[in-house]
């Protein structure tokens, strides 16, 4: 059976870091923390999970922290966590059954991080992260802000997933101003490093800026697929912040140049049409979403609801508007399959009821 170390970096996680650690610390046969200054009592928990706690000088650089963590683990692997994620109880057994059947070639295992969840917390948003690393000088971790390690080797995915559970906001200012300080001290950004920083943009509703930066990613002939095709959804959500419908549009199709359709791409189509009151060609692209098959191991973000529920639901809409209120009672219905407890399908039934359709 392989042998796990579990290397953390830490600052001020003294209210998520004990639930972490409990939630992984009997699987594990080493952990590793790394504080980079905290001022709460972070150090004071993690000691009472091991003795092997470092002070490491934070450098605005999470590669740099991460590599540090890599370098004080002794076993067969390395897995990485942050002080908000959790392993659920329902996972462990499948960590046990995978340590003790996984082939001792395997370079990198990615296991699904779910980073959002709906009412009834069920995973809403989902991607494959590197999560068991082969612990050696080959596999170390690259970029100062979404670090992340290139796969090479033997690497075999796993349904086991981490559970992203924030208890309370970290700094929102933190990974733009480590792009800001990047670009004022004259470096150059990669194409990843492109994609994420016109994310912080977006995110900080500085759109004009961040579409200047996702249109010269998007025009690189670098980059990888599923960025482009992410990067087309905010660019386009951006254009429409801006009131330049009409470039929205062809950024959203611009996606379609890099691979085949994506669902989350199809309802942003969808929604695009929706909101202009052009029902028919919002109902093909919600259609066209729901006959989409998701690939949940292309690496890419994930967002469940959309190869289902989101197109079913605003079919329902879409029908109702044109006046169709069977077929539109049909799709809610679907969609109340897809999730019963979901406030809007309850919502559309007592709608639909009240007609006695």
């Amino acid at each position: 059976m392989v042998t796990i170390s579990l290397c953390m970096i830490v600052k001020n996680e003294e209210m998520h870091i004990a639930r972490c650690l409990d939630s992984v610390a009997g699987l594990v046969e080493e952990i590793i923390i790394v504080d980079t200054g905290s001022v709460d009592r972070t150090v004071e928990i993690v000691s009472d999970y091991t003795s092997n706690v470092y002070s490491y000088p934070w450098t605005d650089d999470f590669s740099d922290a991460r590599n540090y963590s890599f370098s004080k683990a002794s076993m067969d692997y390395c897995m990485w966590m942050d002080a908000d994620d959790i392993l659920q109880e329902t996972e462990k057994d499948n960590f046990l059954r995978l340590k003790q059947s996984l082939s001792p070639d395997t370079d990198i295992v990615m296991m699904k991080y779910n980073t959002a969840f709906d009412e009834a917390g069920m995973p809403s948003f989902s991607y494959f992260r590197e999560r068991w690393i082969r612990n050696c000088s080959q596999h170390r971790w690259v970029g100062a802000v979404h670090e992340v390690i290139p796969p090479n080797g033997k690497v075999i995915y796993s349904d086991i997933a981490i559970s992203h559970k924030k208890l309370s906001a970290g700094n929102p200012d933190r990974n733009l101003k480590i792009y800001q300080k990047m670009l004022a001290d004259g470096k150059t950004l990669d194409a990843r490093q492109q994609y994420y920083y016109g994310r912080e943009l977006y995110y900080h509703k500085q759109y004009k800026e961040a579409v200047s930066v996702f249109e010269q990613f998007l025009h690189s002939p670098e980059g990888w697929i599923e960025n482009k095709i992410e990067a087309c959804s905010i660019c386009a959500e951006c254009y429409g912040q801006l009131e330049q419908e009409d470039s929205a549009l062809m950024t959203l199709l611009r996606s379609m140049s890099f691979d085949l359709p994506r669902a989350e791409l199809c309802c942003d189509i969808g929604k695009f049409f929706l909101k202009q009151g052009n029902y028919h060609n919002a109902i093909y692209w919600y259609k066209t979403a729901l006959n989409t098959q998701k690939n949940e191991y292309s690496g890419g973000f994930v967002l469940p609801d959309c190869y289902d529920y989101i197109p079913l639901l605003q079919l329902c809409v879409c029908y109702d508007k044109l006046g169709d209120r069977q077929q539109a009672k049909e799709y809610n219905e679907r969609a109340g399959i897809c999730k019963p407890y979901s406030k809007a399908y309850l919502y559309n039934k007592c709608y639909f009821d009240s007609l006695q359709i």
